[in-house]
């Protein structure tokens, strides 16, 4: 059984920056898929980035390229997503997620949150104008 647990969620004016903090315990981290996803009130939950085992594959959705970036430390078990330039359309609850099936970036699957397993409890992340 794998537990996740966010952090690093707070409240900032748009263009600051923010760090959230995924840390995992049980299973094997090193191995997973890992991803981010977000849900705002009133909306479903969706795809922000994912990184394969090992790092060196990511991806993100269009509306945060360039101004997010997801990491991942295997000696920590813990994964980051750093957002800089936030927008108040940021506004949402972040989720980590991690697909214990699956260690590479392939067919998509990771945009989708059917194909994830575990799930944290989120971080409210909030945008102001």
């Amino acid at each position: 059984q794998v537990q996740l647990a966010e952090s690093g969620g707070g409240l900032v004016q748009a263009g600051g920056s923010l760090r959230l903090s995924c840390a995992a315990s049980g299973g094997t981290f090193n191995m997973y898929v890992m991803g981010w996803f977000r849900q705002a009130p009133g909306k479903e939950r969706e795809f922000v980035s994912a990184i394969s085992w090992s790092g060196g594959s990511t991806d993100y959705v269009d509306s945060v390229k360039g101004r997010f970036t997801i990491s991942r430390d295997n000696a920590k078990n813990t994964m980051y997503l750093q957002m800089n330039s936030l927008k108040p359309e940021d506004t949402a609850v972040y989720y980590c997620a991690a697909d214990s099936k699956r260690g590479y970036l392939n067919s998509g699957r990771y945009y989708y949150t059917a194909n994830y397993d575990y799930w944290g409890q989120g971080t409210q992340v909030t945008v102001s104008s």
